[in-house]
């Protein structure tokens, strides 16, 4: 009799906490699983967010940075076309000295998730799949969940074709890499990331392609300033035409490659004997590279982008 009355005792316990517990109010969830298996936007309202460095040099990003944006939004009318820089101290920088706000990475996406988009394709206006492009999908992955849809395009030069339609684009503007007297010298950013290989097969294209003078350099990695040197001293050319291979023509194309001042390519190359004209005009300007940019946006839309 002992046992059945404790046994009675202890069901009638659990009933009652039960019943004690549906009027209860339910425990709060954290910000990350209230996230998941919330409501996902509309499938139809599209966006495509367009991420790049970005550059505190009000002039060349409109006319490099927002020319890629335009050029986007004009092939694509059924989407919303959002601006994200991955450069922090750059959005500080714009935001102190002219009161302009640019979303980061992972405010852009909240703000998408916010404004209930639920087709989002991520463009990035990278040169490559360096480290850039690497830090953009680890932002972007853990908002997925958010939306019906999320594909990504690659940066420019990413495909074997990629690198034809950069020569192409590039050849179409600047008439004096067919020129016996001249060589052609692009200085890029440079990285400790393995896609720094871009560089050397980006001029190893150019040479196959019968731009024997034309020359691929970088600011901090290889081939650096002295390897472009030994290259320029067996071509046998009096002038050169120097430009920056990065989107923007900001800091680097301003100081550390057309400036005067000191240690600048500019000042070198003059010192070795050559004419040098340098032009200040980042990548973005030109017509057939944003007609790149769109093209792997349509890549995404279509799903031949792979996702990484």
């Amino acid at each position: 009799m002992k046992i059945k009355n404790i046994l009675a005792a202890a069901l009638a316990g659990v009933m009652l906490a039960g019943l004690c517990s549906c009027g209860a109010p339910a425990e709060e969830t954290s910000s990350n699983e209230q996230g998941k298996g919330a409501a996902k936007g509309d499938a139809s309202k599209q966006a495509i967010l367009v991420v790049s460095f970005g550059t505190s040099y009000n002039d060349t990003r409109e006319a490099t940075i927002g020319a890629v944006e335009k050029a986007i939004e004009a092939s694509f009318p059924d989407y919303d076309v959002r601006r994200a820089f991955t450069s922090q101290t750059i959005i500080d920088k714009l935001k102190e000295r002219d009161g302009e706000e640019i979303d980061n990475v992972t405010e852009a996406m909240e703000r998408l998730t916010a404004d209930g988009y639920g087709t989002v394709i991520v463009q990035p206006t990278h040169v490559m799949n360096g480290y850039e492009y690497e830090e953009m999908l680890e932002l972007c992955r853990p908002y997925e969940e958010n939306f019906v849809s999320v594909k990504y395009g690659k940066p420019m030069l990413t495909s074997v074709e990629d690198y034809e339609d950069v020569i192409h684009a590039v050849a179409a503007e600047i008439p004096e890499m067919t020129a016996d007297d001249t060589a052609v010298v692009f200085v890029g950013h440079g990285t400790e990331h393995f896609a720094n290989a871009t560089y050397s097969a980006l001029a190893y294209r150019f040479n196959a392609d019968g731009y024997e003078n034309t020359f691929v350099g970088t600011v901090e990695a290889y081939p650096d300033m002295d390897d472009i040197k030994a290259k320029l001293a067996k071509s046998g050319v009096s002038k050169i035409m120097l430009l920056p291979f990065m989107i923007v023509a900001g800091d680097h194309a301003t100081n550390d490659i057309c400036g005067e001042e000191e240690g600048s390519w500019y000042t070198e190359l003059k010192k070795e004997g050559y004419e040098v004209t340098g032009v200040k005009k980042g990548l973005g300007e030109y017509k057939q590279l944003q007609d790149i940019f769109v093209k792997h946006v349509q890549d995404a839309i279509d799903g031949e982008a792979e996702e990484e």
